[in-house]
């Protein structure tokens, strides 16, 4: 579905992404990782254009460097960390402006399918009860599915993540995850998710790149990229060894 060619970023005269190239499949949850400075949030903007860069990004064939704005929001969705509302808007008026992409106007009505799209978003994240509440009074892990929603109404064909679970509880986290998972699962859909926490790579992601000072180490199934080899030359640490460690605490 995607087919990133040769990105290069250049920042200050330093190589912040280096002749990267990938691609994520259909239903492919394509794991970014790699240490602080690997470029990985860098690589992500690239993608979306939102840095100056080198190289070509493609979507089912289609160069979207050259797509308008609004068809590539109907295209692709973005989630971040975090969120920090400044308005009192209900849950459901943030996840209706994922239907904005599709709107005639900026004050256009909501047609059947934009009602449609939102119910649906609302059910898959699990937010029905929070619809009416406003997104002021909602935690972190509530607030992120609500943006979930959001992305799910905009009815995209690829999911673009970064670190959208790294400031979030544990059971959020792998809620997130799940909400996702089922997602993904749709004919024609994709997801590349940047993350920290190896754990969500091995229990989601069906492929991996491994980054390291802006060039990709190594790609591929999760389980042919973080060999211990291939963590512990990157990481500079025996990351196999060091959870292992960890997983005797549990043996009880």
């Amino acid at each position: 579905m995607l087919k990133a060619e040769n990105l290069t970023v250049l920042i200050d005269n330093k190589k912040i992404v280096n002749d990267v190239s990938f691609e994520a499949d259909e239903h492919d949850i394509l794991m970014v990782i790699g240490p602080n400075g690997a470029g990985k949030t860098t690589l992500i903007r690239a993608i979306m254009g939102a840095v100056p860069h080198s190289g070509r990004v493609f979507l089912n064939g289609t160069d979207i460097g050259k797509l308008k704005p609004k068809i590539l929001a109907q295209k692709i969705g973005v989630l971040t960390q975090k969120h920090q509302p400044q308005f009192d808007h209900t849950v459901y008026e943030v996840v209706s402006l994922g239907r904005y992409a599709y709107k005639k106007g900026f004050f256009g009505e909501l047609s059947r399918e934009d009602k449609e799209k939102i119910h649906q978003a609302i059910m898959l994240t699990g937010i029905q009860d929070l619809v009416e509440q406003s997104v002021l009074t909602l935690s972190g892990g509530e607030l992120q599915r609500v943006f979930l929603a959001q992305l799910f109404a905009q009815d995209p064909k690829l999911l673009i993540l970064d670190e959208p679970t790294n400031h979030l509880d544990l059971q959020y986290q792998i809620v997130i995850f799940d909400i996702i998972s089922e997602w993904v699962k749709e004919k024609g859909r994709a997801v590349i998710s940047v993350v920290h926490d190896l754990n969500l790579v091995y229990s989601y992601g069906t492929r991996a790149i491994l980054m390291e000072n802006g060039r990709i180490y190594s790609r591929g199934n999760v389980k042919d990229v973080l060999t211990r080899d291939n963590l512990k030359s990157v990481y500079k640490v025996d990351v196999a060894q060091w959870m292992q460690s960890l997983l005797k605490n549990w043996s009880d």
